[in-house]
């Protein structure tokens, strides 16, 4: 009696434990893989190789938390494997350190922020906030055509004029927003 007694709670015990193992993979949603966001970033070149290797550029600033960085993260992952080999997709998380140098050179104050770049590694263009499919083609197209880029809202060319001049003159770090303060 004792020995079937042993047996009962060993399956008992296998049972709560398979139990829990379930809930454990469905409290951590499953056994799919990563979201397309980390995906995307997590397969990104680094960002000296992708501007130097002869191919048109987009660079996304983007965060684990942001909704819309979300949200366009699967019509970028189709515009990324569309034109694998002849555009380069970037990713780069505002709230990652090792890219804040990146965060302030190009002005990040919002994301998602794409930054566009042509075959030569040159910053051609930028975009602000989130892209559907159609734009997000339609913006790597110019780029590997290296024409024109389209006429968005959000979204203008890098202007080829000096610092003086230009937009991407200097400003002053402590009196622009971050890109943490839109949460």
């Amino acid at each position: 009696m004792n020995e079937t007694l042993g047996r009962r709670e060993r399956a008992l015990l296998g049972a709560i434990a398979a139990a829990l193992l379930v809930a454990l993979i469905w409290l951590r949603g499953g056994l799919q893989p990563a979201a397309p966001l980390e995906q995307l970033a997590r397969q990104s070149l680094d960002l000296p190789v992708a501007l130097s290797n002869g191919r048109p550029t987009i660079v996304e600033f983007y965060a684990d938390w942001c909704e819309a960085c979300r949200a366009m993260a699967p019509a970028m992952a189709k515009v990324e494997h569309q034109h694998q080999g002849s555009l380069d997709v970037v990713l780069l998380n505002v709230d990652n350190p090792r890219w804040q140098p990146e965060v302030d050179r190009y002005g990040v104050n919002g994301i998602p922020q794409l930054e566009l770049f042509d075959s030569h590694g040159d910053d051609v263009g930028r975009s602000i906030g989130a892209r559907q499919l159609a734009e997000l083609e339609a913006i790597g197209e110019a780029l590997i055509a290296e024409g024109p880029l389209p006429q968005l809202a959000g979204m203008g060319a890098i202007s080829t004029l000096g610092s003086d001049n230009g937009l991407r003159a200097e400003t002053n770090p402590a009196t622009m927003a971050s890109p943490r303060s839109h949460g």
